[in-house]
């Protein structure tokens, strides 16, 4: 919501956390080969009322493969009063490895009859022992509101903010998650 205080809250302290530099994107000077490194940020107010969030990105793209590797998240979340910081801290990291994974990994494909993205080598989700960020989270304790869900904001601004980074590294906008190789390489190709 345009001009909502405790969403517009969110993103301020993500940005702050992530030391945001205001600046245009795509990044200035870009290269068209090689590693390049960007910034996204994206935000929810989840189900219109039900939890704020906020997400600061930072990924390397190889341009020559399509690879994308995110290095940090920076998370700013409001869900109201918190009775258990280290629970919600842990709730945040898992929603943004979940919406990282998604991002970058995991589609239900199918053919003309059938999903065909039925075991763990068809669907790939964020494999245990993958490299994973750095993630820092920032919590805004309101105690003059009633409590609001967390479990699932971090999840919904990932892809967002991995997308808007990606941009920002190259040039190349990305409307398809997830942010595949191919799908990146096929971006970066058609770039102007």
């Amino acid at each position: 919501m345009q001009g909502d205080a405790r969403l517009i809250d969110v993103v301020k302290a993500a940005a702050k956390a992530a030391n945001w530099e205001p600046r245009p994107s795509p990044r200035p000077g870009i290269r068209r080969n090689g590693t390049a490194a960007g910034r996204g940020i994206s935000c929810v107010l989840y189900e219109g009322d039900n939890g704020y969030c906020a997400m600061v990105a930072d990924v390397e793209v190889n341009q020559d493969t399509g690879r994308v590797t995110v290095k940090r998240l920076v998370i700013a979340n409001d869900c109201g009063p918190i009775s258990n910081p280290d629970g919600l801290r842990n709730q945040l990291e898992g929603g943004a490895l979940q919406g990282m994974s998604r991002a970058l990994t995991e589609e239900v494909t199918w053919d003309d009859q059938r999903v065909t993205s039925v075991d763990w080598r068809t669907y790939q989700p964020l494999y245990l022992g993958a490299d994973v960020p750095e993630i820092e989270t920032v919590l805004i304790n309101r105690l003059d509101v009633r409590a609001t869900g967390a479990g699932e904001t971090a999840v919904t601004v990932a892809a967002g903010a991995v997308g808007n980074a990606i941009f920002d590294a190259t040039g190349a906008r990305i409307r398809q998650a997830p942010f595949t190789p191919k799908r990146v390489k096929s971006a970066l190709d058609a770039r102007t």
